[in-house]
């Protein structure tokens, strides 16, 4: 099974590709994050405040007020007053589910389910941009979904510049995990002089962070490092729309 979704990941990579130019007039960051943790709110929010940014918010439904990775999902009030704030709230399937796992008629099912959830509770909220529960997709999946939404975010590292998958766009694990392996200033510079888009992701922050997540240290210093670079910082949607004219 392990090797079948190796080639199932494999393949979405570099078939049924929907290729889009891009290039904003300068370049963007973009952060997001991901299911969401709590933390992600109420240890983020005040930091994003401060820097005067705004992020995207990638929510499963089913998560609100529960447990993912030992850590506190996001409750009710948290999704309605960062968006209240101003970031965007995203699509991530309603229960968090791989791609891989489902048919098309289960991620219908789930995308349906999400969109309907986050609509009565954000007053008719309709969300345009998806991100892939754990990085996963499959060819089939990535041409459905880019049918409902204008892109969907993936996990595979790097700046988009020039032309890039609509369904599968680049973006950096702000993750205790991954962060050392990176040069973040390297990269800010690339999006900048290549007039690209760095798009990031991250889950909890804290001081003891899961791998997945980061602390309020990485938060500050990744958007105090996109600044110095030159970089607009904008949420998903709405970096998509300059990167696009």
């Amino acid at each position: 099974m392990q090797l079948i979704d190796q080639m199932r990941r494999r393949a979405a990579r570099h078939l049924d590709v929907e290729a889009v130019e891009i290039a904003p007039a300068r370049g963007i960051f973009s952060l997001s994050f991901d299911d969401f943790p709590a933390s992600a709110w109420t240890e983020a929010g005040p930091i994003l405040a401060d820097h005067g940014v705004k992020a995207t918010y990638y929510v499963c439904g089913g998560l609100c007020g529960g447990v993912n990775m030992d850590r506190e999902q996001y409750r009710l009030e948290h999704l309605q007053a960062l968006h209240a704030a101003g970031h965007e709230v995203g699509c991530h399937t309603f229960g968090h589910t791989s791609a891989l796992r489902m048919s098309r008629e289960a991620l219908r099912l789930s995308l349906d389910a999400n969109a309907a959830w986050v609509a009565e509770r954000l007053d008719g909220h309709r969300m345009t941009t998806f991100a892939w529960p754990f990085g996963d997709c499959s060819v089939e999946a990535k041409r459905y979904v880019r049918g409902r939404f204008d892109l969907a975010r993936g996990v595979r590292d790097g700046v988009n510049a020039g032309r890039e998958d609509r369904g599968l766009i680049r973006s950096i694990g702000l993750e205790s995990r991954r962060l050392p392996g990176y040069d973040l200033e390297a990269l800010m510079a690339e999006a900048a002089e290549a007039r690209g888009w760095l798009t990031a992701y991250g889950h909890d922050v804290s001081d003891d962070p899961t791998p997945y997540g980061c602390t309020p240290d990485d938060l500050d210093r990744v958007l105090r490092l996109a600044k110095a670079a030159g970089l607009e910082v904008l949420p998903v949607a709405a970096a998509w729309e300059k990167v696009r004219t």
